[in-house]
């Protein structure tokens, strides 16, 4: 019953067990979405903006962004090993995609008329690019950003489920092998919030 669930929900919160699981997860999720966003919005708004760079890169894009990340996780735990490295690394690499793709695909989307007006107005490039391109791209790389916010923590649960000692998604699953259903549950709700 729900009321088991939330009895738990609340003991697990005073005792420290369900904020300890809960910082652990925050913190592998937040580091592998900022550097995430650091690497992915000037690559996106680079490719985006020099049509050769992407003509050059987007073969390799195609393949990485088709890859789905948890068929990668293997590769992360044999590379990187089963620590924090490995699950950081798996977030930033789902994370990237979503926010490369989005921050090219504004800058290309970017109306050229803007783009005309402003050169008929002798606009330098690198102003054109600054006072034109990069507000009118910003809604789109945003969007990429929002969605690259929900991968991070649907990959990271499916990273702690498989090799963690701490986290959501190793509370969710210990749980459920332990027979700990109501503490299964007050994971997954943690995870909802």
């Amino acid at each position: 019953p729900f009321s088991d669930v939330a009895r738990t929900l609340v003991a697990t919160t005073l005792t420290g067990e369900l904020p300890g699981h809960l910082l652990a997860s925050a913190t592998r999720a937040i580091s592998g979405f900022v550097v995430a966003i650091l690497i992915g919005v000037p690559l996106g708004l680079a490719i985006g903006w020099y049509r050769r760079l992407g003509e050059i890169i987007n073969p390799l894009l195609e393949i990485f962004r088709n890859t789905a990340p948890l068929a990668l996780l293997p590769v992360f735990v044999l590379l990187l090993g089963m620590g924090e490295t490995s699950k950081i690394a798996m977030v930033f690499y789902s994370c990237l995609w979503p926010i490369v793709l989005n921050t090219v695909s504004g800058v290309r989307e970017v109306d050229p008329l803007l783009i005309r007006s402003a050169r008929t107005m002798g606009l330098p490039p690198s102003r054109l690019f600054l006072k034109v391109v990069l507000p009118a791209a910003t809604p789109t790389v945003f969007t990429g950003i929002r969605i690259a916010g929900a991968y991070a923590i649907l990959v990271l649960v499916a990273a702690e489920m498989v090799g963690a000692k701490e986290g959501l998604g190793y509370l969710v699953n210990y749980s459920q092998f332990t027979f700990e259903i109501p503490k299964m549950y007050a994971g997954i709700l943690t995870l909802s919030f």
